[in-house]
């Protein structure tokens, strides 16, 4: 625990608003993850455990913070010869692959800027991040389709200079494997001009709104210190135990837990990197690694619940988070009476680190989540800007931006200083999202600003209405969006999985909407129920809602 108080004048906290009043992260000028964490780690405990690897093919590996330290000074130095430096560009599509965390490390080092890419991306994807962001290197794993969208994509991406690749060699890739054999394993901090500091850019990260093309959310080197109250005091990480999250590297909820908060805090990292979710795959790996604290999408648990539970002595998990995508009560109530844990709902987003959470001072409450992280001035307004009461919808905003930046908050948009100043110019950031706060501090999720359904005058939350659904036995998930209507202008529909047994029917669709009247309030029924084998959705587990709602209108 002896980084901490580097970074943290006090760790622990008598109450919330103990932690909410006085809770400070003191940023150095020069500060560098891989430097000033990993490097650290690796000279005051060489044989501390920093990663845990292993895939569905019987493959693992184990790095303590030593070897971290020493195999991405060898990437740091060969990235190097490639003339990679300070201020360089450069995407890694390696999905879970042990070797991120080496290349992520060494690309910190030398104060490159890092792209986590998803391996969904399309050649298209690809030429519009490569030139968009001035890509210099491409980095992935040996996947035959990433492969062929790289190769297609080259001779449009203007800047890309090395394709290399993590796995098989291929004629046209550098190997990594083999270009890191030889490379020194030391490597100088860099000092004068070749230096990073703390507002500098270290990552960007590609996020897709509803309209437009993606947006380049820039986090500066301070970025991972933001992430000690995601990993501390919300996952509640602990020193030299295993923490996983379920999380595609390609997403920023692998770098809200996979390596920056948790590595700060002195877990070890749990990775699993597995082909495809299978609930009963994951829950035996949880139990064969001894996993401590664990966090997953919503979905991932409402799958596991599908299987018998009480199968898997699950008693070396200590804590339980979820995080993007709101939490159904149903789901936490099952999961408490199955294995005794709560489930501890977090909320932020590729722009911050995790802004609302419940946190270890209070319970929980299902289907909240939580309340505000002391690095955050949370507030709720409505349309006209005025501050919202209890029980009143209004917009997330994070106020004060301009004169007290919170650490983990995103810096800008990369190369974009004209949305950067309409997100940030005001002083404040509104985040999109709807949600309302009770008499007791606890804020809700509505949906985002789009997914609202407007039907007949009505304003409905989708998350209400699915809560609602998942109360029924026959739904395992569900996703509510919007579909056009020539009267009411938005109906809500209801896109549904059926749980093992149940088969679609015109009568179970009359039971579901029956159901759904009872629950909540009549007008929030769907009025249009189609069902699914399975809803489509990103690696990390979360649901495409518009990819739905543009079907819908198809």
């Amino acid at each position: 625990m002896l980084l901490l108080d580097r970074f943290l004048p006090r760790v622990e906290f008598d109450s919330y608003e103990d932690f909410k009043e006085n809770y400070r992260v003191q940023v150095p000028e020069n500060f560098n993850f891989g430097f000033d964490i990993v490097d650290a780690w690796a000279e005051q405990e060489p044989e501390k455990m920093a990663l845990v690897w292993c895939d569905d093919h019987g493959h693992e590996k184990k790095l303590t913070f030593s070897e971290v330290s020493k195999l991405s000074n060898q990437a740091a130095n060969y990235f190097k010869s490639l003339g990679i430096t300070k201020g360089s560009v450069v995407l890694l599509i390696l999905r879970r692959r042990w070797e991120y965390w080496i290349c992520a490390t060494a690309l910190h080092k030398l104060g490159a800027v890092l792209i986590p890419g998803s391996l969904q991306l399309t050649k298209k994807d690809i030429v519009y991040r490569a030139n968009a962001a001035e890509i210099s290197a491409i980095v992935c794993v040996d996947d035959p389709f990433v492969i062929q969208q790289v190769e297609e994509a080259e001779p449009e991406a203007k800047t890309l200079r090395h394709k290399i690749l993590v796995g098989a060699p291929r004629k046209g890739w550098r190997d990594f494997a083999h270009d890191m054999e030889g490379q020194n394993e030391q490597f100088e901090r860099p000092t004068g001009e070749d230096a990073s500091c703390s507002t500098d850019t270290m990552l960007v990260y590609f996020t897709s709104g509803t309209t437009g093309m993606p947006k380049m959310v820039r986090h500066n080197f301070s970025y991972p210190l933001g992430h000690i109250v995601t990993a501390k005091y919300w996952q509640c990480v602990q020193e030299n135990k295993l923490h996983m999250s379920v999380s595609d590297s390609g997403w920023a909820k692998f770098g809200w837990g996979k390596i920056y908060g948790q590595w700060i805090c002195g877990a070890a990292i749990f990775a699993y990197d597995m082909d495809k979710f299978v609930p009963l795959h994951l829950l035996e790996k949880i139990t064969q690694y001894q996993v401590t604290t664990f966090c997953a999408p919503p979905t991932m648990f409402r799958f596991m619940l599908q299987e018998d539970v009480t199968k898997f002595d699950l008693s070396c998990v200590k804590h339980c988070c979820i995080a993007g995508e709101p939490l159904n009560p149903e789901v936490f109530n099952k999961w408490y009476e199955l294995t005794g844990l709560k489930l501890y709902e977090g909320f932020g987003q590729s722009e911050s680190s995790v802004m609302l959470a419940n946190f270890p001072w209070f319970d929980p409450v299902p289907g909240s989540m939580g309340k505000p992280s002391p690095l955050y001035n949370i507030a709720l307004q409505d349309a006209e800007g005025n501050v919202c009461e209890d029980g009143e919808e209004g917009s997330i905003v994070v106020m004060g931006v301009d004169k007290n930046p919170p650490v983990g908050l995103f810096t800008g948009y990369y190369h974009d200083t004209e949305l950067t100043e309409k997100c940030l110019g005001s002083g404040n950031y509104d985040l999109g999202d709807m949600a309302w706060r009770d008499s007791n501090g606890y804020y809700w999720f509505v949906g985002r600003n789009d997914d609202v359904i407007k039907c007949s005058g009505y304003r409905i939350g989708p998350f209400e209405v699915e809560s609602a659904l998942l109360t029924h036995p026959s739904v395992v998930e569900c996703a509510i969006t919007a579909a056009p209507d020539p009267v009411r202008g938005q109906v809500v529909k209801a896109t549904v999985v059926l749980a093992k047994g149940y088969t679609p029917s015109d009568e179970l669709i009359r039971e579901l909407q029956n159901h759904v009247k009872h629950v909540t309030a009549p007008y929030k029924y769907p009025r249009i129920v189609e069902f699914v084998e399975e809803l489509p959705k990103t690696l990390g587990g979360k649901i495409k809602r518009a990819e739905i709602r543009k079907k819908n209108h198809e």
